[in-house]
């Protein structure tokens, strides 16, 4: 053979191997593909299985079965929060009688009936006040001196209204029975929200006498809110906050200086926030949507100052899913007055969903 045939040869053989090599790099890296998409899909697959099973039951505040509450002396006994002093024993400052506890302030006891309102439907439950102990907050100091020379703020008196060991341990009754009514925490705070609003709007009959001769409004504790089933902007805010508070939530007060008006903020994703705070605005004067800052209050009064912003708690945040943010952008939409098909009929949904009422109070 010559030689240069032998060279072509030569070649041929090499770039038949060059072909060959490339299409077993070509195969490899395919089957290499292929393995890896199977072993995602085989993990993913496992991983729904798991992800399917069911979670350890709890009661409503997320304690486990069979063990106690971090609020004694409540326990958690198949899905429900009872009290069983016996085991859990009982907070200081009251005693066991069999499996309740009981305080010296446990005296002149009121059954009262608290509406609310869950999607268009309205239940209610029943809770026993006492006057011993609506007395009790009566009677503590509404003044608050410093020795520095300070001056209190705002806060001060908001904070200790809130924070009374005696008054929360007479109102955690009323947070464990709406535990116990919802298993998910964000109809707990609705059902909280709604219970606050359907408290009528209305000051106290008693005034406080200052040095200089004159009289202020007295402002109620929010245990006397629940016992005199009446309360002013921040008498209601007040016990709202205590609730969510103790329900584990970020909480705020909202006041408006200009307009003389107090809300309540709850934890919340930015988007649906006040001035972009990250807390939900919650009108406690009267049934409303959570996030609707639309409302026009008696004598067309709208809050359109920015607000001083009161932090009560930090703690967990509303989430993304809740179709209140939904409803309140339809309210202010159906409220500003433009053309909306079927405006009646949507109004009239929203107002049998959450209760609404045609009057709000300012002050």
């Amino acid at each position: 053979m010559a030689k240069s045939d032998k060279d072509s040869n030569k070649w041929w053989m090499l770039d038949k191997y060059a072909q060959e090599t490339k299409y077993k790099i070509i195969i490899s890296l395919l089957i290499a593909i292929i393995f890896v998409f199977l072993f995602i899909f085989v993990w993913n697959y496992v991983s729904a299985i798991f992800d399917n099973k069911e979670p350890i039951a709890t009661c409503g505040d997320g304690s486990f079965y069979d063990t106690c509450n971090l609020n004694k002396p409540y326990y958690c006994s198949e899905g429900v929060l009872v009290e069983n002093a016996a085991v859990c024993g009982c907070p200081d400052g009251m005693t066991k009688s069999g499996d309740n506890c009981i305080s010296k302030y446990q005296t002149g006891v009121e059954e009262v009936n608290l509406k609310y309102i869950l999607r268009g439907e309205q239940k209610s439950l029943s809770f026993f006040v006492y006057k011993g102990l609506s007395n009790y907050v009566s009677s503590l100091p509404k003044s608050i001196n410093y020795q520095t020379g300070e001056r209190p703020l705002r806060s001060d008196f908001k904070l200790r209204s809130i924070n009374n060991q005696e008054q929360k341990q007479h109102i955690l009754p009323l947070l464990i029975a709406i535990q116990n009514i919802a298993e998910s925490k964000e109809d707990q705070v609705r059902i909280a929200i709604s219970i606050v609003q359907n408290i009528e709007f209305g000051e106290s009959e008693k005034t406080l006498d200052l040095p200089d001769g004159n009289k202020v409004a007295y402002s109620r504790y929010p245990y006397e809110v629940l016992y005199d089933q009446k309360g002013v902007c921040g008498e209601k805010s007040e016990l709202l906050a205590l609730l969510l508070k103790e329900m584990g939530y970020g909480v705020v007060f909202f006041y408006n200086q200009e307009e003389n008006h107090e809300s309540l903020g709850i934890k919340c994703p930015v988007r649906y926030s006040v001035e972009d705070t990250g807390y939900c605005f919650i009108e406690t004067t009267g049934s409303s949507i959570m996030t609707d800052t639309g409302i026009e209050y008696v004598g067309g009064v709208k809050l359109q100052s920015k607000p001083e912003i009161i932090l009560v708690s930090n703690g967990d945040s509303l989430g993304l899913g809740m179709y209140e943010y939904k409803d309140a952008k339809e309210m202010m939409k159906l409220r500003d007055g433009g053309f909306v098909l079927f405006r009646e009929a949507r109004l009239n949904k929203l107002k049998e969903k959450y209760g609404l009422v045609d009057t709000y109070n300012p002050g």
